[in-house]
């Protein structure tokens, strides 16, 4: 790993301040990272310069952000790809954990796998990137779902029977909202052979930089290899890369 450039360390220590406050004066700078006087007038005038701070009147000794923070944000924000992110993170779980990781959006009732990296093991679940399936019979479904106010949730399904996938599926919108309450109070979905008789499930949500819930991370296991100790484990695991997805998308808690 390079070693890291103090002066730059503490340039984006100073703009890494405009996270939780609006403006803020070189004196109140000063104080809260307790560097020199004389070193952070050098790197507010020098950030201000390039467009990463500005003042914000005349009549004031105080900054914020500048447009060129602005343009890099936004930068950042217009090349991201859920996909391509959803990717590199379901490869990292799936290295620690060897089984099929899937990350997918909603898309009316149903759940869309956009990413996927498959179990090593011989005995795996089958699936593809593009698959469509009823988002109440999945723990990525069901993840979404619960995100949504119960009153769009209701409309969502107004009309429309709860078909089953297996003999284990939610059937009922009474049981379907009972559970989605546990969900979204828990932050991780259940799902046991609820869309494949042989297949169990975790899945967590994945925010987007505003907060919203905007897809979500599962694994999946045969339930040859399922277990108390095993769900436990893959629970916290899932929540990590929900976690580190939600980060990769801007999203800080």
């Amino acid at each position: 790993m390079a070693r890291a450039v103090p002066a730059v360390e503490r340039a984006f220590d100073v703009l890494e301040l405009f996270l939780e406050a609006d403006e803020l004066s070189a004196p109140e700078i000063t104080a809260q990272l307790g560097l020199p006087r004389t070193t952070v007038h050098e790197l507010v005038g020098t950030l201000n310069e390039r467009g990463y701070l500005m003042p914000t009147g005349r009549a004031t000794n105080k900054y914020r952000l500048g447009v060129r923070s602005f343009q890099l944000g936004s930068a950042y924000a217009e090349r991201l790809d859920l996909a391509r992110e959803g990717q590199l993170v379901a490869e990292e779980i799936a290295e620690r954990c060897q089984e099929t990781v899937h990350v997918g959006v909603r898309d009316g009732s149903d759940v869309l796998y956009v990413s996927k990296v498959d179990s090593s093991h011989p005995v795996r679940m089958v699936s593809a990137v593009g698959r469509r399936l009823p988002a109440h019979c999945t723990a990525l479904g069901k993840t979404l779902l619960a995100a949504l106010p119960r009153a769009e949730v209701d409309e969502l399904y107004s009309g429309q029977k709860l078909d089953g996938m297996t003999e284990h599926s939610i059937t009922n919108r009474k049981t379907l909202r009972k559970e989605l309450d546990e969900i979204a109070e828990d932050g991780v979905a259940r799902e046991y052979c609820e869309s494949n008789e042989s297949v169990a499930c975790v899945a967590a949500p994945v925010r987007d930089t505003s907060g919203a819930v905007v897809a979500a991370m599962s694994i999946s296991v045969p339930i040859l290899r399922w277990n108390d100790e095993t769900e436990a484990a893959l629970r916290d695991l899932v929540r990590e890369g929900a976690t580190a997805l939600s980060e990769r998308l801007g999203h800080t808690s």
